[in-house]
Parts: C-alpha cells; sequence; structure tokens
C-alpha cells in the first residue's frame, strides 16, 4: 500500500473519531479514581468491629432488605472484598425481570445485617461520567458506536505508525522545533507524545472496543454454555419456595474452596434460570480475581447442579476490562493511568488543532517546492509540508 493511501486512511479514520475518543478520555479520567472519588463524596462505610466478628446468614440480609423495600423482590447479591469487605449490596426492584434502569440499592452491613444506606444508581457526578463513557445516554446503539469509535482510534494509531518512519528521516528522535511556528511545534508535539504512548493508545483503544460488546458477549454466553447448565431444569415450573440462601451459598463455595464468591443472581434473573441460583465465584490471584466461575444451585432443595469455567470469549472480555481501566495495580498504577490519559487527550487535541490550521495550498506553489518529500503533515500529505518547509525556512 502506498503512503497516498496509507495518509489518506490515517486523515479520515481520525477525523471521524478524534471527538468521541476526546470525550472518552475526559470521561474516563475521574472513572480510573472511582473508588477515591466514592471514599471522599462520603460512600458509606461499616462500622469498625472486632477481627473476625462472623458474618450474619445470607437469609437473615435477604429477610433484612425485602422488609425495606416491601412489594419488592432480589434480583443480585454481590461483595467487593478489596473495597468494601465487610458490605452487601442487594439489588431490588419490583419484578425480577424488571429493566436495569428500576434497579434500587440496599447496602447491609454484612456482619450484623443492619441497612446503612439506599444510594441513588442512576444520578450524581460519576453516575453522569459512566453513562457518557459507556453509552452516552443511548444504551446498546450508543455503546456499540463508541466500539466502532475505538476501533477508528487503532486504524488511526496504526496508519499513524506506518507514517511516522518516513518523517522521522529527516529529524532526530523526539526533536521539538520550538523555535518554528506554533503549528510546526505542535506538530512535534502531536507526533512526539503519540509514538511514545502508541502501545498504551492501542492496547486502550481495542480494549474498550471489546469491552463494548459485553452485553453481546453474555447474551452468548446466556444461549450457550447457561443454556446447557439449565436443560434439565427447562420444563419444570419456577420455584415458590426457596431453598435457604445460606445453605446454597455453601454448596456453591465446596466446588471450588479456594474462591470466594463475588456475586449471586436470584432466580428469573438475566443471569440464572427461573429454577436456580447462580453464585458467581473469582480466584485470589491477580488473573483469577479478573474471571468468574458459576455455580448453579437449584433452588428448590440448595443442591450443586452444576459449575463449569466459562468460555474463552467470556474470559477475553474479563480479561479486557481491568487493561482498560489499570484498577488492577492499586492507586500507583491508577496515577500512570491518569498521566497517560492526559498525553493521549494532548495527542487527540492536537490533532485537532493541526487539522483545523491545516495551511492552503495550490498547485502552482506546490510545482516551486524544491523538496517535496518532507517531513510529513499531521494529515501526512507531502504537498502541505512543502508549503510549511518553504513558509518556515523563507529567510534563511
Amino acid at each position: 500500500m502506498s503512503l497516498q493511501s496509507w495518509a489518506w486512511i490515517h486523515k479520515w479514520s481520525s477525523i471521524v473519531c478524534t471527538l468521541f475518543m476526546l470525550l472518552l478520555c475526559l470521561t474516563g479520567l475521574p472513572l480510573i479514581f472511582h473508588e477515591e472519588i466514592e471514599h471522599l463524596s462520603g460512600v458509606v462505610e461499616a462500622p469498625p468491629m472486632p477481627k473476625g466478628t462472623p458474618d450474619a446468614s445470607m437469609d437473615r440480609i435477604a429477610q433484612v432488605a425485602l422488609a425495606r423495600r416491601p412489594g419488592e423482590v432480589i434480583r443480585f447479591m454481590f461483595w467487593d472484598q478489596e473495597e468494601h469487605p465487610d458490605l452487601t449490596f442487594v439489588s431490588m426492584a419490583s419484578r425480577v425481570d424488571a429493566p436495569p434502569e428500576e434497579s434500587n440499592s440496599v447496602v447491609i452491613d454484612s456482619r450484623t445485617a443492619k441497612v446503612l444506606d439506599e444510594p441513588k444508581t442512576n444520578e450524581g457526578f460519576m453516575y453522569v461520567m459512566l453513562r457518557l463513557h459507556v453509552d452516552m445516554f443511548a444504551d446498546l446503539p450508543g455503546t456499540l458506536f463508541l466500539g466502532f469509535m475505538g476501533v477508528l482510534m487503532v486504524v488511526a494509531i496504526v496508519s499513524g505508525v506506518v507514517l511516522y518512519y518516513p518523517f522521522m528521516q529527516r529529524l532526530k528522535f523526539g526533536v521539538l522545533r520550538m523555535q518554528r511556528s506554533a503549528r510546526i511545534k505542535w506538530l512535534d508535539i502531536h507526533n512526539l507524545l503519540g509514538i511514545v504512548t502508541v502501545v498504551w493508545l492501542t492496547v486502550v483503544g481495542l480494549t474498550g472496543s471489546i469491552n463494548t460488546l459485553d452485553r453481546i458477549i453474555l447474551s452468548l454466553w446466556q444461549m450457550d454454555q447457561m443454556a446447557e447448565m439449565t436443560a434439565p431444569f427447562k420444563d419444570l415450573p419456577p420455584v415458590t419456595q426457596s431453598a435457604h440462601l445460606e445453605a446454597s451459598l455453601r454448596a456453591a463455595r465446596a466446588v471450588a474452596p479456594d474462591m470466594e464468591v463475588r456475586l449471586v443472581a436470584f432466580p428469573g434473573t438475566m443471569f440464572s434460570s427461573p429454577h436456580h441460583y447462580t453464585f458467581f465465584l473469582r480466584g485470589n490471584t491477580p488473573i483469577t480475581s479478573r474471571l468468574l466461575k458459576p455455580a448453579l444451585v437449584d433452588a428448590s432443595n440448595g443442591e450443586l447442579t452444576d459449575s463449569r469455567d466459562m468460555p474463552w470469549y467470556v474470559k477475553t472480555l474479563f480479561l479486557s476490562q481491568p487493561l482498560h481501566f489499570g484498577d488492577y495495580g492499586g492507586l500507583p498504577l491508577k496515577i500512570l493511568w491518569a498521566v497517560l490519559d492526559l498525553i493521549a487527550i494532548v495527542v487527540l487535541a492536537s490533532g485537532l488543532y493541526l487539522w483545523l490550521r491545516k495551511p492552503k495550498t495550490t498547485a502552482a506553489s506546490v510545482s516551486k517546492a524544491d523538496d517535496a518529500v518532507l517531513p510529513l503533515d499531521d494529515d501526512h500529505t507531502a504537498p502541505n509540508n512543502a508549503m510549511v518547509y518553504i513558509n518556515e525556512n523563507k529567510d534563511r
């Protein structure tokens, strides 16, 4: 493929995705520190108690949640052992198949079974940042659109790398021609920061695009593995009298004693069946802690019916999430991710500036250029750069 073709690809892929990538970088910055922001904003914490205080029964916690919001049902319970080890988060709604926006949350102390908070899940600064970052308040179409923008960004990065080599044949690596015009200075800054962060930008772009497919991937899992696991119970009536939740929890833990329960989906919800509790367990290593293993427990008698490792496509999704958000290495890695995010904002904004300030040229003026193959412009077209070269050196 010719350099002219690569230049065309780089130009238009960059133009189309730049504004949306700026939106994602700006909204992604506070999301990197969402745990720290939540702490500062006064998110409820469990009161201190002696180490080793046993947890209350899950049946008791469920009873407290149902009493707190009469007329509603529990859809999910989940735990965050890193940030809130002594809290149980209960997701409730008017019915098990209610849409996500109808979700209500109850936060309960896992040791005392006391309600600590009923936070609003669909308002506030972090909610707005998350929705803008995930789907721009356009639900699945918005999510898939942003995923496509991420793919275009990767295309722009690859084409930019291809064009960077001839650009640097005339310059030393990292040179910033600060004595030149503002446009030349920003061109050098744009190219330097872009090539320095090329690996990070590519990883974040690819993992972000994968993450936008989460609903599709999880739907495939439901139709594939989940359907196989629940097939023997397909024709049975829904459970009306559930077994003890605590007994079901013990059955799920028995299948993998070295794993901890991250989430339980109640019968009839999207991650379960009308006849099962689905417990999702995770490991305790840096990698396995990002993967979930489902364990299905018969809700009528509390007995384990099936448990399998997730298929490869779900594991790919789970492993892409920490790479995208940088939340697997503590605060130091979050700071590094934030610095790289800020650099990406400069790269995107400078690219937009260079395109808007592109000098106008004519065929006649280009024909007078002594050197038609010069360090490439932001859109990597030699004629524009020939004119930049002449204009910047006319007094020499």
